[in-house]
């Protein structure tokens, strides 16, 4: 589905690279979490499979088609299979619930039924029900999100690029937002997640690549993400506890609770949104 070859990108020619020889492949389907500290690439890898940018060497393809070689007429085409999402949602502050969502598909010319229909069965896909007149200020910062997303898997993207959509929001609220990108995940659609947030990264157990330095230092397709770096640069900062199912584990020798990592819509605290 998405294919780095060798990847590098520059943007000034005496810099250090943003990627650097960057070789990935995910598969149609995947969950694949992008972690790394800031100004590790992870935006610079989503801008590149928009076609916002363009590798300095290397091939980037995209279900099946090499980027570089789209013609810029066809570039609208290549973005319609990608929704993508935010960490500032990007609403328009002064359109409803349903018209942020329909204006998706009104500006690749879907008829009004098709909107009629697609938008409220989308909303519900995303626990909006009831609330398609509302206004983005009078919603929560999670509901705001869910909006956004709502917006970005309308028009039934094969891809979801997600840059930090959980960096606004409270620990809870994220939770609810990650299980509404794994349902999204589980019906098919590929995601692609670039985070800072360990704690979500853990809970979902899904494949994690690290960036550092725009090199590729860590792939874990088994979604395990704490434990011993493999390099150096992989050296991970644990947090300062992990989300349990019964409970809260400190790292500093603290009162253990027993179970495994949660993940999100498990029952108990960590698959519970806050009251939005």
């Amino acid at each position: 589905m998405i294919t780095f070859d060798n990847v590098t990108k520059v943007y000034d020619r005496n810099s250090r690279p943003a990627l650097n020889s960057v070789n990935l492949e995910v598969d149609r389907g995947e969950f694949v979490f992008l972690v790394g500290a800031s100004g590790s690439g992870k935006s610079t890898f989503i801008r590149l499979i928009l076609k916002e940018e363009h590798a300095s060497r290397g091939t980037v393809y995209v279900a099946g088609s090499n980027v570089a070689k789209i013609p810029s007429w066809r570039v609208p085409r290549l973005r319609r299979g990608i929704g993508v999402v935010f960490q500032d949602f990007r609403l328009l502050p002064n359109k409803t619930v349903f018209a942020n969502v329909a204006f998706a598909m009104q500006v690749i010319g879907r008829s009004r039924a098709v909107i009629r229909d697609s938008v409220p069965e989308v909303l519900k896909t995303v626990g909006l029900e009831g609330k398609d007149n509302r206004l983005p200020h009078e919603l929560s910062g999670g509901e705001q999100q869910r909006v956004a997303i709502a917006r970005a898997i309308v028009n039934k993207p094969g891809i979801l690029l997600a840059d930090e959509p959980t960096g606004n929001l409270d620990p809870t609220t994220s939770l609810g937002i990650m299980k509404v990108l794994d349902r999204i995940n589980q019906n098919g659609t590929t995601v692609v997640m670039a985070t800072h947030d360990d704690d979500i990264v853990n809970a979902m157990r899904k494949r994690v690549v690290e960036l550092h330095h725009g090199k590729i230092v860590r792939d874990e397709r088994e979604g395990i993400y704490l434990g011993a770096p493999q390099t150096q640069q992989g050296a991970i900062i644990l947090p300062e506890s992990i989300i349990l199912q019964g409970g809260v584990r400190k790292h500093d020798g603290g009162p253990q609770a027993s179970g495994a990592p949660a993940t999100p819509g498990a029952n108990g605290a960590a698959g519970t949104e806050a009251a939005e």
